[in-house]
């Protein structure tokens, strides 16, 4: 019972969802720019190089492609890297990002999770989903980056870029967008500026980029409940499905109320950053990054229950969410006469995450006899807070020589705090009549009911703890200018520590009205701690500045931790509890061993280039989602063994001056090597996996096209015209099909943008998801619980979330 946020936080796996951005190939220019002279630099490997010369699997979005193709978030940059998929389910939460197969979870809603993959924004790793303005590129680890990398790399890691402030001039530049959505009522407005100021010529600037987004939603709440506890949830029961409906227009007008377009988005955000520069071999830059999200209900539908429709919500409460974030942090870049550079980072992160989301069908399938109340409902409440320091040493190697190096030391300190209440409103009045009704003659009494004027029902809080150290090193030998061999290790040990507890106040005279607090009997704690080594080996042969080959072997992990929910007491109390078994409170790391060979080529003086990757990654001690006994919290345990492997491909061909094509390919064959016993619930029912099951979350075949046409102007501006298609294979929503899983369609969408380009101004039309396809991306439960009946009364807890349907706007950008 310990609420729909909790199994909503269970680590989901996704599809891409929403408008999709255009693949471009990993080292080509943006689309409609010219060849350039060098490829883009990256810094993934601690050292400055050109992204054609980077010996590992790397993909590289550079700021031209990012505002181009209008990526704002994570979301947008999944068509960019074949083998990556990212959940769109709206913005009341990150979305889960799952790159080449590593995911076990189902395809859940509202994931705001940490997952298989790291993410940083330049050297600080957060998770954290930061608008993606004023970047100078995002980098893309493609495969496990224990190395250097470490926390949460099991299966790549995300690198956000930013570009740094410059002390030798002003800048300044403002973007906007106007847009409609389908199925929405109200206009969308995008707007964000960059301003750069040189405070000290050559010694200290200031850089700032703020942004406001106010997405329109396109999800109708059609039947609010009037008056909780009041209004009746379904005024006309039936045995069947088939029997249960909203009633007459009286029912309705007596019991609803409709608010339209409840998943808007409305987003702040800022990034400060402050350079204090001695030398340019002395540097320090400050950063303070804020944003907040607001957003009013899922982006999901009911799945035509009792008669919704397709962008229909069908349940009784809207769901609001508010998510906060703050980032401080601190950079120190100093060289050491020509020996090594030293770099050193500190980063705290805060983030309050607010939700309220309807109960009902929780409770309903819990099966505690609810449905006796005609006008029961419910929601929840959860304020989860998170504050996180991390801090890194790194010296790197500048004495230049065949042999160079890299050494580090890195620790995290992560603490979560949670409180969850839910509510039943009218239930507790219910429960005190002692005698049935003309009205109700089935009326009965609920024993030991108490007198809760607040109707709290259910409480329960979280704290957790997670420590982090790690030292680690990686050296490279170029036996030849052309040949290269590099070797890292990393050593890294964790502690973690939870404490909750739970009770049922309704139900108990432990928490009498109007206390909200926790009986010393009903808190627990526990811990769990583990250490160990990641490795890589990587090796790479430049047969010409046009045709590099590299192959590499390398581990990752993910830390375990302490499951969030309270342990169960000693002897558990008769009637409802929410907890966690002896075997339910921990779960240990899980790790990745990838082994993969690749090419990046350019050709014809570099109008073909081609970048491809063939790989093979074994995944043991899977972290997978799954459900205490007790109450169906949602908890992550330790299964079994699985296997990813496939290959990946992009190209960009120019076929003249004006006229470029660019395309991807991405094959993932990921599945389970060993049976994984009564890992899934549905229903309360145990379901095990087996080997052979195919995992959630990616689909086996992704693909994309982009066809670009320039035409210059005698002016000097150009007409710059854009048609892409992107393809998203089918998903599993869970491992094998299993537990009532279920396939998610494969489906096909178009964009397309004229633009009107000069070296001042940029102004366009675009539209996105250009014929308004209709697509499911995520599942949420299970098919089981679909018009599934307790006594006449039909819940509706089945979800699905929904691709965002056609964008069509005007695009403008102007630089000074």
């Amino acid at each position: 019972m310990a609420g729909t946020s909790f199994r909503r936080a269970l680590l989901g796996a996704s599809i891409l969802a929403g408008t999709i951005a255009v693949p471009v190939s990993a080292q080509t220019a943006p689309a409609g720019a010219p060849p350039e002279d060098d490829a883009i630099i990256v810094t993934a490997t601690r050292r400055e190089t050109t992204l054609q010369d980077a010996p590992i699997n790397i993909s590289a979005i550079g700021a031209e492609t990012l505002s181009r193709q209008r990526i704002d978030d994570v979301r947008g940059l999944a068509a960019f890297t074949p083998g990556l998929t990212i959940t769109d389910t709206g913005p009341g939460s990150t979305g889960n990002v799952i790159l080449r197969g590593i995911s076990s979870a189902d395809t859940q809603l509202g994931t705001n999770a940490q997952s298989a993959l790291g993410i940083y924004l330049g050297e600080v790793p957060l998770y954290l989903d930061f608008k993606l303005i004023d970047l100078a590129r995002v980098e893309v680890l493609q495969g496990p980056q224990g190395t250097l990398y470490g926390l949460g790399t099991l299966s790549g890691a995300i690198r956000y870029m930013p570009n740094r402030p410059n002390t030798d001039r002003i800048s300044l530049e403002y973007h906007g967008r106007y847009f409609g959505v389908a199925h929405g009522s109200s206009p969308g407005v995008n707007g964000d500026a960059t301003f750069n100021l040189p405070i000290v010529t050559d010694h200290i600037a200031f850089r700032t980029a703020t942004g406001y987004y106010d997405n329109p939603g396109f999800i109708d709440y059609p039947y609010l409940l009037q008056q909780p506890g009041v209004s009746n949830p379904q005024p006309v029961r039936g045995d069947t499905a088939a029997q249960g409906s909203f009633g007459t227009p009286a029912d309705y007008a007596a019991n609803f109320y409709r608010r339209k377009d409840l998943n808007y988005e409305r987003t702040f955000t800022t990034r400060n950053q402050l350079l204090l520069q001695a030398s340019p071999g002395a540097k320090l830059f400050l950063t303070y990054a804020h944003q907040t999200t607001d957003t009013g209900g899922q982006q999901a539908n009911g799945a035509g229950v009792l008669g919704t429709g397709r962008y229909e919500a069908p349940w009784r409460y809207a769901e609001p969410r508010s998510r906060k974030a703050d980032l401080y942090a601190a950079e120190f870049n100093l060289g050491l006469g020509g020996i090594a550079d030293l770099v050193a980072t500190a980063a705290l992160t805060n983030q309050r995450n607010r939700a309220s989301s309807d109960n009902t069908d929780l409770l309903l399938d819990l099966d505690y006899g609810y449905e006796a109340f005609p006008a029961f409902s419910s929601y929840n409440t959860n304020e989860t807070l998170y504050r996180q320091f991390n801090g890194e040493v790194r010296l790197v190697s500048t004495h230049g020589g065949p042999f160079s190096w890299v050494i580090g030391g890195f620790y995290n300190n992560q603490r979560q705090r949670s409180q969850y209440r839910e509510y039943t409103p009218g239930y507790n009045a219910f429960g005190l009549t002692p005698d049935p009704t003309p009205e109700e003659p089935n009326r009965t009494t609920v024993p030991g009911i108490r007198f809760r004027p607040d109707d709290l029902e259910y409480m329960s809080f979280v704290n957790t703890r997670t420590k982090e150290k790690a030292i680690y090193g990686e050296g490279t030998v170029h036996i030849t200018d052309a040949w290269q061999v590099t070797g890292g290790l990393r050593y890294y040990k964790y502690d973690a520590f939870a404490e909750g507890g739970t009770d049922t106040p309704l139900f108990s005279s432990r928490t009498p009205y109007p206390l909200v607090v926790f009986a010393p009997s009903r808190i627990r704690s526990g811990n769990t701690a583990a250490d160990g080594f990641v490795w890589k080996a990587n090796t790479s042969y430049k047969f010409s500045d046009a045709l590099l080959v590299y192959g590499t072997y390398s581990t990752g992990y993910r830390t375990g931790n302490v499951n969030r929910v309270a342990p169960c007491p000693p002897v558990l109390d008769p009637g409802q509890n929410v907890c966690a078994l002896p075997n339910e409170l921990a779960y240990q790391p899980d790790r990745t061993r990838n082994a993969e060979i690749g090419v990046r080529s350019s050709l014809f003086d570099r109008r073909l280039q081609l970048t491809a990757s063939a790989y093979r990654i074994l995944w043991n001690g899977i972290q997978v989602p799954s459900q205490t006994v007790n109450g169906a919290v949602g908890i992550t345990v330790n299964g079994s063994k699985a296997r990813s492997q496939g290959f990946d491909v992009s190209a960009l061909l120019k076929v003249t001056p004006q006229l470029s094509l660019q395309g991807t390919y991405s094959y993932v064959d990921a599945k389970l090597t060993q049976d994984a016993p009564n890992i899934l619930v549905s229903q309360g029912e145990l379901f095990s996996a087996f080997a052979g099951d195919r995992l959630p979350g990616s689909a086996k075949h992704t693909a994309s096209a982009q066809a670009t046409y320039t035409y210059p102007l005698a002016s000097g501006a150009d007409v710059e015209a854009t048609w892409a298609t992107a393809y998203i294979g089918d998903i599993y929503s869970r491992v094998g099909l299993r537990a009532n899983g279920e396939v998610i369609p494969g489906y096909v969408t178009h964009r397309a943008a004229i633009t009107y380009r000069t070296d001042r101004f940029d102004i366009g039309v675009f539209g996105d998801n250009l014929f308004d396809k209709y697509a499911i991306t995520s599942i949420s439960n299970d098919r089981s619980s679909f018009n599934q009946t307790r006594t006449g009364v039909i819940e509706r807890y089945y979800a699905q979330g929904v691709l965002t349907p056609r964008r069509i706007g005007v695009d403008f950008r102007v630089r000074y």
